[in-house]
């Protein structure tokens, strides 16, 4: 296996780390007898030969000595290291020069893994279809043996692996005629080989094949061949998933069982413990795309199914459709809140989880989540990182939805005597309606220990709902930490930029914080305290100079913000004027979309801005709030960028789909809703 690794001089060879000089260490060890050891070497390969998609020179040096290891049968885990092999010279994307030398270098010596497609071990078999079609040459070669091992093979998984590999094949080959006739003749023979592997997966996603194998089937033709999908495609995808979890074999609880209170143990139980069942109905659902009505229906299938793990999938499904599409997700999130009666914590905790993300979305499972928070106490609260207290996510999902009921809730809390410092953060969330809850909070924020270790998480949720609320009465206690803090407290800047964002949210009422605003005009926190300033006392000429300073300074955040607030005063603003032009004309999106908006707000002329805007909003997506907040500050000024929001509310895409988690669905109703007022103040 290891012939000749001594003779190769990795210490001149480059990982991400540096020297390679460790890799023949691991390389062996990936045929240690110790899974332990196995593990941590397969861990340790990766990063090291194909760290973040990145193909090294090393893994070069490595491919001779992986595929070695991979047709010894007594080496254990042998699916680990061709998955490697896989990786590296598929690693996404182009890659460079050194992944098209390493996928070259595969494809040379493709006959190992012609040999591996019928290897004992089914978990090889598994991951050999897929590199197959990537290194080896000849795709009716390719086509016969994926025909081949179907018509042999009897593991479920490996059968859904090589209609996987079928997928790829169409996708690698195609499988509608070409554009340009020209090249009809080069491509013909490809053509028709894709054309061939679509009318396997045609009949591979029907009887008499089990509904495992159907499914991906189904998935591969929504990616590759759509046209080629049954009308009933949705009946019959939940009907095959429902079979499918009939099959499975009870194995005590379906969705894990009740665990410690725990982060660990909450991170536990949402992981998905079918990992197939979600990989075949997340490629069902990527295939299907922006089909959004087949998809919406495709998830009430998921979340009515009577096996809780097709359900629990079904959730996090669901969170995915609704952070890309603004259409279909009523019915599936009232559905999502059925599941907050689940016995299972595993579906449970998805259940909370997802409707905290969702915001006002939650709406249709709001009565399901006031029912639990009112019956259930234990889920008002539960125990965060490191054991300290966190809101508990039914009454975070019922605030943040900005449903009323959730203020009696909160009061409890309140009253208790232990309370989250986080649940000043969903307050905002419910507006007016979250008065009464002002004196509570009022309260909480004036036994805030200047100096304490905690200040941060304490002070700044109290400070951002108080503002909020708007509620003057609590101005001493905001005044307290703002002139009391120690200067090396943990977290000083922010609870400062919350004390200075209350203020100005106070108005007039915070006259008596002028003083302290002035004199912070020097200082880190001069673009806040000038907000600040500008929006208690209306004395535009006295915070200008602050402004402008701040716009031509070189922090990126504090020239936008100024930018911004100079923006809000209007005409009074014209001294920054060369300023603004300058820091629209050119540099970071975001600093131009401020610069802009400031420039037509101060001039009341939108010609030449409207160039950069409209540049910005189909260029730099996430400048759209900014813009659009403009437009609606404007009122029927901002018409001459109303078609941009018209256009933007009939999308049925989240402008913002490919942020992770939860921002995508954030910016984007802050951004609709901004479109919405903008229009709406138009006339």
């Amino acid at each position: 296996m290891f012939s000749g690794i001594d003779e190769v001089d990795w210490a001149s060879l480059r990982y991400a780390d540096g020297s390679a000089q460790d890799l023949p260490g691991l390389l062996r060890a990936l045929a240690s007898a110790d899974p332990a050891e196995r593990g941590s070497a397969l861990d340790g390969m990766y990063g090291a030969v194909h760290h973040r998609g990145d193909v090294h020179d090393a893994a070069l040096a490595c491919v001779p000595f992986l595929l070695s290891l991979a047709v010894r049968e007594e080496v254990p885990d042998r699916a680990g290291v061709v998955e490697l092999l896989v990786s590296i010279g598929d690693p996404g994307g182009d890659g460079g020069e050194l992944a098209a030398r390493a996928r070259a270098a595969l494809r040379a010596r493709a006959e190992v893994f012609v040999r591996l497609a019928a290897d004992t071990d089914s978990g090889v078999r598994r991951v050999v279809p897929g590199a197959l079609v990537r290194f080896l040459d000849g795709p009716a070669r390719v086509l016969a043996l994926l025909r081949e091992r179907i018509l042999v093979e009897r593991d479920d998984r490996v059968l859904t692996a090589l209609a996987e590999a079928l997928g790829l094949f169409v996708r690698r080959y195609g499988h509608a005629a070409p554009a340009r006739p020209s090249r009809r003749r080069r491509f013909r023979r490809g053509v028709d080989h894709g054309a061939e592997a679509v009318r396997l997966l045609e009949a591979l996603s029907g009887p008499p094949y089990g509904p495992a194998l159907r499914l991906a089937a189904l998935g591969q033709l929504a990616g590759c061949a759509p046209e080629r999908l049954p009308s009933d495609l949705v009946p019959v995808a939940v009907g095959l998933l429902r079979e499918r979890s009939g099959r499975r074999a009870a194995t005590g609880c379906a969705c894990g069982g009740p665990g410690p209170e725990t982060l660990a143990g909450r991170l536990r139980r949402l992981r998905p413990s079918d990992e197939e069942g979600s990989r075949l109905l997340r490629t069902l659902h990527a295939g299907l795309g922006s089909r959004v009505a087949d998809r919406a229906e495709l998830l009430c299938g998921q979340l009515t199914s009577p096996d809780p793990l097709d359900r629990c999938n079904g959730v996090w499904m669901a969170a995915g459709f609704v952070r890309e599409w603004r259409d279909g997700h009523e019915r599936p999130v009232a559905l999502i809140g059925a599941q907050l009666g689940s016995a299972e914590d595993r579906l449970h905790d998805a259940a909370v989880t997802v409707l905290a993300e969702f915001q006002a979305l939650a709406a249709p499972a709001a009565d399901r989540l006031h029912a639990l928070v009112t019956s259930r106490p234990e889920y008002r609260t539960r125990h965060g990182e490191r054991g300290t207290p966190a809101l508990g996510g039914a009454l975070k999902a019922l605030a943040a939805a900005g449903d009323a009921r959730a203020v009696p809730v909160l009061a409890e809390v309140l009253a208790g005597p232990v309370v989250p410092h986080e649940l000043g953060r969903v307050v905002p969330h419910l507006g007016r309606a979250a008065a009464p809850l002002a004196p509570a909070l009022r309260r909480r924020l004036a036994r805030v220990p200047l100096d304490g270790a905690c200040v941060h998480e304490q002070a700044v949720p109290l400070l951002s709902a108080l503002g909020a609320l708007g509620d003057v009465p609590s101005l001493p206690s905001v005044l307290r930490l703002l002139r009391g803090m120690p200067q090396r407290t943990r977290g000083r800047d922010a609870v400062m930029d919350a004390a200075l964002r209350a203020l100005g949210a106070f108005g007039g009422g915070a006259r008596e914080a002028i003083p302290d605003l002035r004199a912070l005009l020097g200082g880190s926190a001069a673009v806040a305290a000038a907000e600040a300033l500008w929006q208690v006392s209306g004395d535009a000429d006295a915070v200008v100079p602050t402004l402008l300073r701040e716009a031509a300074g070189p922090g990126r955040d504090r020239r936008r913000r100024a930018a911004a607030v100079l923006a809000r005063l209007g005409p009074a603003a014209r001294p920054a004027l060369p300023v603004l032009r300058r820091m629209a004309g050119s540099g970071d999106p975001a600093d131009r979309a401020a610069a802009a908006c400031a420039v037509w707000r101060t001039t009341g002329e939108p010609d030449e801005v409207l160039p950069v805007l409209r540049a910005l909003w189909t260029g730099h997506p996430h400048t759209r709030p900014e813009i659009a907040g403009c437009a609606a500050a404007l009122g029927p000024g901002g018409a001459p960028l109303h078609d941009l929001l018209r256009a933007e509310l009939t999308s049925p895409r989240r402008h913002r789909a490919d942020l992770a988690g939860s921002r995508a669905l954030h910016e984007d109703l802050v951004l609709l809703r901004l479109c919405g007022q903008a229009l709406e103040g138009g006339g």
